[in-house]
């Protein structure tokens, strides 16, 4: 009984051929040069607080107005008893269920420029401030091999 056959020079040639393909195919590569991509997102957060807790729940709205524009843009929050203050996110993105929007619907942007806000309790102006966004700039660096 023959357990083995001795390998032909063709067949050991394939083998051969093979390993070495397999070979060149996972050798690694001469670095390439490298790209980097980046992104700024500019934001403020504002926040009101009924400091003792007096009202209990209440709605906090606010008003950002774009100075440039004059665009109003507004969110309303319901604050639960117990909560007393709540923090909101100038410009939210229009994907969450409640963002700053003009009266047309369209969404507040962190466009470069001055902005007036106030939140409003009970419809009487309880805080409010100025913030301004500037021009952003973003450099790329590419990194090489030289």
């Amino acid at each position: 009984m023959r357990l083995s056959t001795p390998a032909s020079p063709l067949r050991r040639f394939l083998q051969v051929a093979v390993l070495l393909l397999a070979l060149v195919a996972f050798a690694p590569r001469q670095a390439q040069a490298q790209t980097w991509l980046v992104s700024t997102d500019a934001y403020v957060k504002l926040g009101v607080v009924d400091k003792f807790g007096q009202l209990g729940a209440y709605t906090a709205k606010f008003v950002v107005i774009n100075q440039r524009t004059g665009k109003e843009y507004i969110l309303t929050k319901e604050i639960p008893k117990g909560q007393n203050g709540i923090d909101v996110v100038y410009p939210s993105p229009a994907s969450e269920a409640d963002y700053f929007k003009a009266a047309s619907g369209e969404a507040g942007t962190a466009a470069a420029g001055s902005y007036l806000w106030e939140c409003q309790v009970n419809g009487k102006k309880v805080v409010g401030g100025r913030f301004s966004f500037s021009e952003v700039a973003n450099d790329v660096t590419m990194v090489g091999r030289n």
